[in-house]
């Protein structure tokens, strides 16, 4: 019998004073698994019809074990998930304070209604269980709060007052990195075969692939990022993916469709090189490049030439969309943009990104 859900994880979180949640850490999260959740579900007290559906379900310390060894006998992913929260349960019942535990259940993949749905989703991603666009993100932002990151984790803003207060009283000063609606990557999921310079720079909710380099100016958005191997030296923004052995230069940008891409959905194909200080507003192919400075938006003015040099026409960079082998660059002395056919393969240093 399989009735597994579309997707289950059991985490540890935090809440507010009043008891809302503001963030969910998942170690093991399942996506697609396969297996007999009967058992599962009837110790969680989750029923797939009537009351069930996508719910966020908190639960005592001492409840995590049984539903561990439930999640184990549901096969191998079920094994792997149970043995990466087994700690949870070790941990929390031996701490007075301990921060409360839930078990998130999605039937469907549907936008998440709850900050645990939001962020089992955003851990998904992070594990690299899915792909950019790959999941319903519709709503996240309503989803999610905007909490004060801190060097105490995750603190409601009408409470930071006074947490501050407490902590100088304490002698400690509360560091708050950032005020944000997502943290940072690494503070959940460190994927295997990464660097990141600056970890700041990389949210939760980031897909980085096996091999990507994420300098100190690189930036990876939530919904987005790379295939790997890669190197990253500039922006890529949500919703953009960026192909295997693509280099994105120092200060580059890719425009993402919450920063003015529309409905086009953006991505860098295999082999490819943003050149320092440029940018695309269009998806790439493979082996395409895109020279220094040079900012090339959907409606950029185009001048395309054959493999001679000569012109051949003039085009919007919309049509251009998606074409593997292109070079952009702009003319030194006219200054219009021009495009050709690109001769030169992109090619990463090896030894920068085979021993990550």
């Amino acid at each position: 019998m399989d009735n597994a859900p579309f997707a289950v994880g059991i985490g540890i979180g935090t809440r507010n004073e009043r008891g809302q949640w503001l963030e969910v850490l998942y170690p093991g999260p399942l996506l697609r698994p396969k297996g007999n959740f009967a058992d599962f579900y009837k110790l969680l007290g989750y029923a797939r019809s009537g009351a069930g559906g996508n719910r966020a379900i908190e639960v005592q310390p001492e409840a995590v074990l049984p539903l561990c060894d439930a999640l184990q006998k549901t096969g191998k992913d079920g094994a792997r998930a149970a043995r990466a929260a087994v700690p949870l349960t070790v941990l929390a019942v031996k701490e007075i304070d301990a921060q409360p535990l839930v078990v998130t259940v999605l039937d469907r993949d549907a936008a998440p209604a709850s900050v645990p749905e939001a962020y089992l989703k955003l851990h998904l991603l992070s594990h690299r269980l899915a792909k950019p666009h790959e999941l319903c993100l519709d709503g996240l932002f309503a989803a999610l709060p905007t909490v004060a990151w801190t060097s105490e984790g995750a603190v409601d803003l009408d409470e930071l007052p006074l947490r501050q207060v407490s902590a100088r009283l304490g002698g400690r000063v509360l560091t708050v990195n950032s005020v944000d609606k997502f943290p940072p990557m690494t503070d959940y999921v460190v994927p295997p075969g990464v660097r990141i310079a600056d970890t700041a720079r990389v949210r939760l909710g980031a897909y980085l692939g096996k091999g990507t380099t994420v300098m100190h100016e690189g930036f990876v958005n939530f919904n987005a990022g790379t295939e790997g191997p890669g190197m990253i030296e500039g922006r890529i923004s949500a919703g953009v993916m960026v192909g295997a052995n693509s280099d994105v230069g120092g200060g580059a940008s890719i425009m993402g469709t919450l920063s003015g891409g529309g409905d086009m959905v953006i991505s860098i194909g295999k082999n490819c090189l943003l050149g320092a200080n440029s940018g695309v507003g269009i998806p790439l192919g493979d082996r395409c490049a895109v020279e220094a400075g040079l900012y090339v938006t959907a409606g950029t003015r185009v001048a395309v030439l054959n493999g001679k040099g000569a012109a051949t026409g003039t085009v919007k960079a919309r049509e251009l969309a998606g074409r593997s082998n292109l070079l952009f660059r702009r003319h030194s002395e006219s200054g219009r943009v021009e495009c050709l056919p690109n001769k030169t393969k992109a090619a990463l240093n090896k030894t920068l990104h085979a021993h990550n």
